[in-house]
């Protein structure tokens, strides 16, 4: 790998921006592609989403030629606003298929290194600690006070974002008070509530499971049903 490529990555990574390497296995010939860049054209374009998509780095065969196509994503994150009983449940799942997780909230008597030992946890306002975070295209947020005073700042910083996922805990009714508050706001689809797969949760654990599906659902397919 060339040294310009090289640093070229790493300015990437630090911008947390996908970048896909080309290489021509024939003659060593290497190119770096911003795929998701809007004014990016490029004929292997929708193979190199489908690889970003997927996380999964592979040689791409034609008649005259083969290309090794690497993807570089940013680090996946999850996102937690309610340091509730499901976080308790969700936290580690997250974690065992490979998310970053930070927990917000700011009731220290909740959000706290006994509850959660082995998670990131800032007990600032939700909007604040968005405001620091900068929620990616890698990055998944999940709202789970049921209290408006806490979520709903959070979902606006979220919809302003790039987050492949926000997810809001409450019933149709409670989403649909939800949806007349922040009325004022843009993209509210974007927001899946009642959260998570429906799989007849019944208890924290299982709604745990069923919001990492639906994370996972929209991860890999994006919005499609």
């Amino acid at each position: 790998m060339k040294r310009a490529i090289l640093d070229e990555l790493n300015l990437a990574k630090a911008r947390k921006e996908t970048t896909v390497l080309l290489t021509n296995l024939k003659n060593g010939e290497q190119e770096l592609i911003y795929p998701l860049r809007s004014d990016v054209k490029h004929p292997l374009l929708d193979d190199l989403k489908t690889a970003i998509r997927d996380d999964k780095s592979y040689v791409h065969v034609t008649e005259n030629e083969e290309t090794f196509i690497q993807v570089f994503n940013p680090p996946l994150r999850l996102i937690i606003v309610g340091a509730v009983h499901i976080s308790q449940f969700l936290v580690p799942m997250a974690q065992s298929v490979g998310y970053e997780v930070i927990l917000i909230d700011p009731r220290s008597a909740f959000g706290n290194k006994t509850r959660f030992p082995n998670c990131e946890i800032t007990n600032e306002w939700p909007d604040e600690a968005m405001e620091d975070l900068k929620p990616d295209h890698r990055t998944a947020v999940v709202l789970l006070t049921h209290d408006p005073k806490l979520d709903d700042p959070a979902l606006e910083a979220s919809l302003q974002s790039d987050a492949f996922y926000i997810g809001a805990l409450g019933s149709k009714r409670t989403h649909a008070k939800r949806l007349d508050r922040l009325s004022s706001l843009n993209n509210l689809k974007r927001i899946e509530g009642p959260i998570g797969l429906d799989i007849g949760a019944k208890n924290p654990a299982e709604i745990a499971v069923s919001i990492l599906a639906s994370i996972t659902k929209f991860l890999r397919h994006g919005d499609k049903k």
